[in-house]
């Protein structure tokens, strides 16, 4: 008895510890997706900022679709400078980073 006892503790205690991995490993996943941003590499960090908070405070999709578009445009040409090259068309919606989009539901029951 105490070894099926010790046994499935020590089973239990696997498990959880393998879970708690896999959790830290998807929130690093989300931290890096969530950054994406087109030539975040090329901005620095107060301007990555600032490129989120236009975006998070847009009131339509129109405005976040003309705020990506300028900001491609702008990292187009910085990127030109620094003899690099971005894609010419601007990343559709959802691509690119952000916090929406994915296919994981994650908390929210994947609405």
């Amino acid at each position: 008895m105490y070894k099926k006892i010790t046994l499935s503790a020590l089973t239990g205690a696997m498990l959880f510890s393998s879970g708690v991995a896999l959790a830290a490993e998807g929130a690093a996943g989300d931290q890096t997706r969530v950054q994406q941003t087109t030539g975040r590499q090329l901005m620095t960090p107060e301007e990555q900022n600032e490129q989120r908070s236009k975006m998070r405070d847009a009131n339509s999709a129109e405005e976040r679709k003309k705020i990506r578009q300028e900001h491609h445009e702008k990292m187009k040409d910085r990127a030109r400078e620094k003899g690099d090259v971005i894609p010419d068309n601007a990343p559709a919606r959802g691509q690119g980073g952000g916090m929406g989009g994915g296919q994981g539901g994650g908390m929210r029951g994947g609405r």
